[in-house]
């Protein structure tokens, strides 16, 4: 994917509508807005709570498609169409949960997707398994993690990761920056030592070394959002965004979102939308109001949102096939969510929640 339109833009869903025009790229004072006038005010908390009902809606309705096949364990099986939908089930289910006011429809379904989830590795036990059959992998140890910040935990899969993670091959696996970052916040929401600093790790990533904004494209897009997930913990921590990285953002994901608009990346754009509500400080309001009506625009009636490409007008209930969907759905409901929290200025921001902070170490 690249910030090249990829289709009309006058043929993209929103187009003509004032508040759902594109969005402009910053100018000298990096502020953000439509083409050719402000975007409405309150536009994007008119759609907002809608779009993340319908959202979670789906994702509850489709829940027995992250369920676990019996040969989970078995070395043929899929861990990309298996485990890890059902990891991002449970991350990004916990961080709405959080996210969202107790007592809320959206907190309570939020709440039960977690908890299904964690039924589906049998309360943490399958994730020992898989833990004593690839010692030397860490996605167990990162699906865990998600449960473990929740406050989820079982004693026989840490009573193993422990001393694993003591190794040295576990210090040194080689890995992008932005993976490592990740590792970094499993180990902090497990509450053990770090394998390395998280702020050395950072300065080797795209996004911390401050890229030319004209050299962002897919990869580096999903990079740079995912490393502002880790660093942030999935937007509960957005004070850990150093003020430089901060600033960057804000003068650079207008361009960037408008790119994804125009080419119909709405996965990409869902996750650019959910780290501009992870930033430090007042919600960038103006990006907001311009983007999430088109997104919305984008969502078919039963929830779901494709991840790329032109929408369908199938009013069938399973417009796309799931695969195609269901982590552009969650990431629609995840990125709702943490705007909602941002423009109310409402929500859980700051806190550990269920897990121990990890004390940070640099292991020689």
């Amino acid at each position: 994917m690249t910030t090249t339109a990829t289709e009309d833009p006058r043929e993209r869903p929103g187009a003509g509508h004032p508040a759902r025009d594109r969005v402009s790229t910053p100018g000298a004072s990096g502020s953000s807005g439509t083409s050719g006038a402000p975007a409405a005010s309150g536009a994007a908390l008119a759609v907002l709570p809608g779009v993340l009902a319908s959202a979670l809606a789906w994702t509850d309705a489709h829940r027995t498609r992250f369920a676990l096949p019996d040969d989970v364990l078995e070395p043929h099986t899929q861990v990309n169409a298996t485990l890890k939908p059902l990891g991002e089930l449970a991350q990004l289910g916990s961080t709405i949960r959080r996210a969202t006011a107790p007592g809320t429809p959206e907190h309570e379904l939020a709440g039960d997707l977690v908890t299904y989830a964690w039924e589906q590795l049998h309360e943490g036990a399958l994730l020992l398994e898989l833990l004593r059959a690839e010692p030397f992998a860490a996605y167990p140890y990162e699906i865990y993690a998600a449960f473990a910040g929740y406050g989820l935990r079982h004693e026989g899969f840490e009573a193993l990761a422990r001393p694993l993670t003591a190794t040295r091959a576990w210090a040194h696996t080689e890995q992008h920056a932005n993976r490592q970052l990740g590792l970094v916040n499993s180990e902090r929401r497990v509450g053990v030592l770090t394998h390395t600093d998280a702020g050395g790790v950072l300065s080797r990533t795209w996004l911390g070394g401050l890229s030319e904004p004209w050299m962002f494209e897919g990869p580096s897009g999903y990079a740079l959002t995912h490393t502002v997930f880790h660093l942030t913990d999935w937007g509960r921590m957005p004070d850990r965004v150093p003020e430089r990285i901060d600033g960057y953002l804000r003068t650079w994901l207008p361009a960037w979102a408008d790119g994804c608009l125009e080419s119909g990346q709405w996965d990409l754009t869902g996750e650019l939308l959910a780290v501009a509500a992870s930033l430090p400080g007042p919600a960038p309001g103006e990006l907001l109001d311009a983007v999430w009506p088109v997104l919305a625009d984008v969502q078919h009636p039963t929830g779901c949102v494709p991840e790329t490409g032109a929408p369908v007008q199938d009013p069938a209930p399973d417009p796309y096939p799931f695969i195609d969907c269901y982590h552009s759905t969650l990431v629609t409901a995840f990125a709702a969510a943490l705007s909602l929290r941002s423009l109310r200025g409402t929500g859980e921001r700051g806190e550990t929640g269920g897990a121990a902070p990890g004390r940070e170490r640099h292991t020689p």
